[in-house]
């Protein structure tokens, strides 16, 4: 099983299935289940279960094996937990943060903004001169934005993720 008390997976699979979620993973009894045996065991809304296992299907996390009932026709769909695959999926979520962030990066480096005083707008350069230096929603002068601060921190986020 995973060590859902290591930060980065535990964060990871928040992000995926969200409290609940996380919950019933914790809970999840052990081999091949159902989904009305895993509300019932964790104590979690059938509902949440579905989606959560859905999710962590679509993700490579669960699997499902589907077994038909010989005397009623029944499929039953019996799961289990997998996260064998866990670490590929962190790096390449990883990637594509630092992909994200690199874009992100080399936009603010490459481009001048104005901002409201009152905070309703930061606009481009040329989005500025189209609104005449005045907020579109308040209707406020316009001053220059320094993102020098945003920008160095977006590259120390990039160095720590490059060399992490």
């Amino acid at each position: 099983m995973v060590d859902l008390n290591d930060k980065v997976i535990r964060g990871y699979l928040m992000s995926l299935v969200g409290e609940e979620g996380l919950q019933m993973i914790e809970k999840m009894p052990e081999g091949e289940v159902t989904d009305e045996e895993i509300a019932t065991e964790t104590g979690i809304l059938l509902n949440t279960v579905r989606r959560t296992l859905f999710i962590l299907h679509e993700n490579k996390f669960a699997i499902c094996r589907r077994e038909r009932d010989s005397n009623s026709g029944w499929l039953t769909y019996l799961w289990h937990l997998d996260f064998s695959d866990i670490e590929h999926q962190l790096m390449k979520e990883k990637k594509k943060l630092l992909r994200n962030l690199k874009t992100r990066l080399e936009f603010e480096e490459n481009n001048v903004f104005y901002s409201c005083p009152q905070g309703c707008v930061r606009l481009l350069f040329d989005e500025a001169t189209e609104t005449e230096f005045l907020c579109p929603m308040c209707g406020e002068d316009l001053a220059f934005y320094d993102n020098s601060y945003f920008i160095e921190v977006l590259k120390k986020r990039v160095d720590a993720l490059s060399s992490a």
